[in-house]
């Protein structure tokens, strides 16, 4: 830690100053003496308002003379599709596309870059990943914490612009495309544009909204949203969504991707449920006893925490009967790696650093994703739409669940065993 400190330097400056960037190219050429070759990245992990302006002073002022230069750009890449398109154009005018890495940190994580393996490695899965096997997807996202003060800033943005626009959709992207031609960024990313191009627009009717409100649990006041003294008193601004996607291609028409994320709610988690078709003309269909949505198999890819893949499956309960039983094949990677896993932004960081972009996200990429998105939430800009309340610590809006069993779902996340 001491040498890693060591390394380390601060250069004061304004970030609209192309003089204050020169001092700062100025100071790394001292430290960069020496090397015959020195490469340069800039982490842009400020509001978007300023990134143009950090960007055309790095790359006018302060751009490597004898390497590469790499500027790494943190969401929110833009409101909509208009305002992502604008960002884009500004930045192209003084980087190229190969210089910018707009990062997203759920790409970085461990259970994400295994999908693609578990996928594409394993023959068990291959004949099963499509419409004819696949009753049903589910993308869920929870936190047990509000904004606790950021309420300012995630006002402007909400759930839908802050997390499903990017991360769980990148992550629908990537489970849902077909198999790339090669393991090559460009290959992979044509492969994701496709079916975000597939995707069909997302209707009023398909989206639940909701907003977390205040309740005492045990004497301990948990606040609403609206208690924030950085949120508007009249705030509409969703903290819970769930919507129902669908991609119009062969692979998978007809079904449902349901997305579910939220804020203030029961537990933290983070995770992909494939709920598998049962099985026609089931032998054992009375021995499944009353619950037989619940004996139905099931793959899920548990992101955060306790970071893990199981599959559901029926089997014979011990004894004379004859009876089923629905049981797991886990693997736990707690219990089967005894190795600390790398946190996703030293993943991407080092992808940077070795000019790897599997993991990042291309100008068509993000354009296709926003022109998912912008529709819907123009409509909920525009008509303020209510939210549903819920109570901080709950599972979510009602309303949520009523959208999944209008496609014949039940959330995956509410057995009490999970």
């Amino acid at each position: 830690m001491d040498f890693f400190l060591s390394c380390c330097h601060y250069c004061p400056g304004n970030y609209d100053s192309y003089e204050d960037f020169k001092t700062l190219d100025a100071s790394m050429n001292k430290f960069e003496a020496g090397h015959k070759t020195a490469n340069r990245i800039f982490y842009l992990s400020i509001p978007p308002s300023i990134f143009v302006d950090v960007a055309q002073n790095s790359s006018k002022a302060a751009s490597s003379a004898s390497g590469w230069t790499r500027v790494i750009v943190e969401k929110p890449f833009g409101r909509d599709a208009q305002s992502s398109k604008e960002l884009s154009e500004q930045l192209a005018e003084v980087l190229t596309e190969e210089q910018i890495y707009r990062i997203d940190h759920y790409l970085g994580k461990e259970l994400i870059e295994n999908m693609t393996v578990l996928r594409f490695s394993n023959l068990l899965f291959q004949p099963l990943w499509d419409r004819k096997y696949i009753r049903n997807v589910q993308i869920i996202f929870s936190e047990p914490f509000g904004t606790e003060g950021r309420g300012g800033y995630f006002d402007q943005y909400g759930i839908i612009r802050d997390i499903m626009q990017n991360h769980l959709l990148q992550i629908m992207a990537l489970f849902a495309m077909e198999p790339p031609v090669s393991l090559d960024a460009e290959d992979i990313r044509n492969e994701k544009v496709k079916v975000l191009r597939s995707m069909r627009i997302i209707t009023k009717d398909e989206v639940v909204v909701g907003q977390y409100k205040g309740r005492n649990n045990k004497g301990q006041k948990l606040p609403g949203y609206l208690d924030d003294d950085t949120v508007p008193k009249d705030s509409t601004c969703p903290t819970f969504a769930a919507i129902a996607l669908f991609i119009d291609n062969p692979r998978w028409d007809g079904v449902p991707f349901l997305m579910k994320a939220g804020k203030a709610l029961h537990k933290r988690s983070a995770e992909i449920r494939v709920q598998f078709r049962h099985v026609p003309g089931n032998l054992y269909s009375k021995n499944c006893g009353l619950d037989q949505e619940g004996l139905g198999n099931e793959l899920v890819i548990r992101v955060q925490p306790n970071e893990g893949i199981y599959l559901k499956i029926n089997n014979k309960v011990p004894g004379l009967g004859l009876s089923l039983d629905n049981s797991k094949l886990d693997l736990s990677y707690k219990s089967r790696y005894n190795t600390q896993l790398p946190d996703a932004y030293e993943r991407l960081i080092l992808d940077t650093i070795n000019g790897d972009k599997r993991l990042f996200i291309r100008s068509d990429e993000l354009e296709a994703a926003w022109n998912v998105f912008t529709p819907i939430l123009h409509q909920l800009d525009a008509e303020k739409i209510k939210p549903e309340l819920y109570p901080y610590g709950s599972r979510g809006p009602i309303g949520a669940h009523y959208l999944a069993a209008k496609h014949k779902v039940r959330w995956g996340d509410l057995d009490t065993d999970e």
